[in-house]
């Protein structure tokens, strides 16, 4: 992630870019998506010194092209960035988890998301083809090749009755078998 930052009012010493680098810098680790940063950073004279500091920050780029903005303003200028980034923070995983219950993000842990809407039919597409051979198998070699492969489900031949048979993996660890009928 590219951070862009500016100071009003104030110099930038390299000490406060550090500081804003290295705290501000690691939010892309919530959410892989995010491109670029800019932090403003100015300086107020105000009445109330607890508001001396203004920090705003913008990431943009995030799963689906989103933006995330936080502000904060504080005595010191450290503290200031650490609500930020808290605040931050906070968004990026409440939209994380958002992506994840509604089922538009892949892994999360890996950074896949994707941008396809559920109800957008035009992306649906086949992407690969595979054909094989079916072998007629009993109901038990076929759970043993459902094993051996590490698949959670399994197309096979049923040796019985010469029928197709698709065999599953349940969420409670069990096996479903699905029987066509024409």
């Amino acid at each position: 992630m590219e951070l862009q930052i500016t100071g009003t009012n104030m110099e930038l010493t390299p000490e406060i870019q550090n500081y804003v680098e290295r705290k501000l810098g690691k939010l892309d680790r919530h959410s892989p998506g995010i491109i670029e940063g800019r932090v403003e950073i100015s300086e107020e004279m105000t009445k109330s010194p607890e508001e001396r500091y203004l920090i705003r920050v913008t990431l943009s780029g995030g799963a689906g092209g989103a933006v995330f903005h936080g502000e904060d303003r504080g005595e010191d200028l450290f503290r200031a960035v650490d609500k930020v980034n808290a605040v931050l923070k906070r968004q990026l995983e409440k939209h994380k988890g958002k992506l994840y219950e509604k089922g538009r993000g892949n892994s999360l842990a890996r950074g896949k998301f994707s941008e396809a809407k559920a109800d957008d039919k035009s992306h649906r597409k086949i992407v690969k083809t595979k054909r094989f051979v079916l072998e007629p198998m009993l109901l038990d070699d076929a759970i043993e090749q459902m094993e051996e492969l590490g698949h959670n489900f399994f197309l096979f031949l049923d040796a019985n009755v010469d029928e197709m048979k698709l065999l599953y993996r349940r969420n409670d660890g069990k096996y479903g078998l699905i029987e066509p009928t024409i």
